[in-house]
C-alpha cells in the first residue's frame, strides 16, 4: 500500500507487510522537519497493551492461540515507530533504515517468518478497527502460523503511530545443543547408539554423499523445530534395520534473523 502524509484525525491510515518474501516498499517522499520523538521504553505502554489485548481477543474468537509478547520484536517495533515519527512517514522502510527482517534480527529476534502492520490514527481502538477491516492486516493478526508479537505506539505530529511486528520464533541453539536434541530424539526411539561424530558434522556441510566410513543411510535436513525427527528419518529408525546413528550439525547460509537448524544423520 502506498504511503501517505495526509494524516487525518477521523480514521486510521494503514500499511502492511505480509509474511516476508514480498519486496519492501521503496517509495520515498520529501521530509517535513523532524518531529522529536520520545525516548524508547523497555516496557509496553498502555496503548501497546490495548492493541495486544485487542489482537488476542480476535484470535480467541477465531479459535486461535493468543500471541505471546516478544521483547526483541517490541524493540524493533519501537525503533521503527520512532523513525516514522521523526520523519512523519508511514512506511515499512524509512529513509536510511534497514528492512523489517534486518531490524528484527539486530534487535535479537530469531524467526522462521515475520510480518508487520503499521498505521497512524487518533487512538488504538480506531487503528485496530482499521486493521481488522483490511484483509491483509486482518490476515496478519489472525495468521495461525505466527505465535509472537511486539507492538509499539508513539505520538507524532500526524497522530498515534502504531507498529505490530509478528513472527514465528525459532529458539537460538548452539550447534552442540542442536546435536544433543537430535541424539535425545533418536535414543527415545529405542536406537541402541546415537552420538555426535566428526564425520556427521562434515556430512552436514556437504551437498551430497557423506564423509568417513560408508553409511547404510544418510540424510541432511533443515528444520525450525527440533521437537521431532523428520518423517523419513523416523520411519527408518523405527524399522529396526539400524543399530547406530551418527549426528552432526552445521551452519547454514540463512539471512540474518531467519533461523533454520541444519543437520545430518548417518545410520548403520
Amino acid at each position: 500500500m502506498k504511503s501517505t502524509r495526509s494524516f487525518g484525525n477521523a480514521a486510521a491510515v494503514l500499511c502492511l507487510l505480509s509474511c516476508i518474501s514480498a519486496a519492501y516498499p521503496q517509495d520515498r517522499q520529501q521530509n517535513r522537519p523532524p518531529v522529536p520523538a520520545p525516548p524508547l521504553s523497555g516496557h509496553p505502554s498502555a496503548e501497546d497493551k490495548l492493541l495486544l489485548d485487542a489482537a488476542n481477543r480476535e484470535r480467541s474468537a477465531a479459535g486461535l492461540q493468543p500471541l505471546k509478547w516478544d521483547e526483541a520484536l517490541a524493540t524493533a517495533a519501537r525503533q521503527h515507530a520512532q523513525v516514522m515519527v521523526s520523519q512523519n512517514l508511514l512506511l515499512h522502510q524509512c529513509l536510511d533504515e534497514p528492512p523489517l527482517d534486518q531490524r528484527a534480527a539486530k534487535a535479537g529476534a530469531r524467526f522462521s517468518m515475520i510480518a508487520e502492520n503499521i498505521a497512524v490514527g487518533p487512538n488504538p481502538e480506531t487503528i485496530h478497527n482499521g486493521w481488522m477491516h483490511s484483509a491483509g492486516h486482518r490476515k496478519n493478526i489472525l495468521n495461525v502460523e505466527v505465535t509472537a508479537v511486539g507492538i509499539a505506539t508513539m505520538r507524532g505530529s500526524g497522530g498515534l503511530f502504531a507498529v505490530q511486528d509478528f513472527s514465528r520464533p525459532v529458539e537460538a541453539l548452539s550447534l552442540e545443543q542442536q546435536e544433543e536434541k537430535v541424539v535425545s530424539l533418536l535414543k527415545a526411539t529405542g536406537l541402541l547408539t546415537a552420538e555426535v561424530t566428526a564425520d556427521a558434522r562434515k556430512t552436514c556441510n556437504m551437498d551430497h554423499g557423506f564423509a568417513g566410513a560408508p553409511a547404510s543411510y544418510a540424510i541432511r535436513f533443515e528444520v525450525t523445530d527440533l521437537n521431532k525427527l523428520p518423517d523419513d528419518l523416523l520411519q527408518r529408525v523405527k524399522s529396526r534395520a539400524y543399530r547406530r546413528a551418527a549426528v552432526g550439525a552445521c551452519r547454514g547460509g540463512d539471512p540474518p534473523g531467519f533461523t533454520r537448524y541444519h543437520l545430518a544423520v548417518l545410520l548403520n
